[in-house]
């Protein structure tokens, strides 16, 4: 199949897509849902991202010297 033709297919899926979710509250409701959780992952991610950057730059603790 061209290029042209997986195109065309792809828009058409998407357009089937946008009229079920306008359509169908199930569809609205499973959209909203993956909305929520990828914002939900997104945002651990980047909390946990900050937690290393700060361990990563927090001053290193070294034993005292033995005399």
């Amino acid at each position: 199949m061209s290029k042209l033709g997986w195109f065309l297919v792809g828009i058409g899926i998407g357009a089937m897509g946008l009229i079920q979710y306008r359509d169908n509250p199930q569809a609205r409701e499973a959209v909203d849902e993956a909305v929520s959780a990828a914002k939900d992952f997104g945002a651990s991610i980047a909390e946990g991202y900050q937690e290393r950057e700060a361990e990563i730059k927090a001053p290193k603790k070294r034993p005292a010297a033995k005399k």
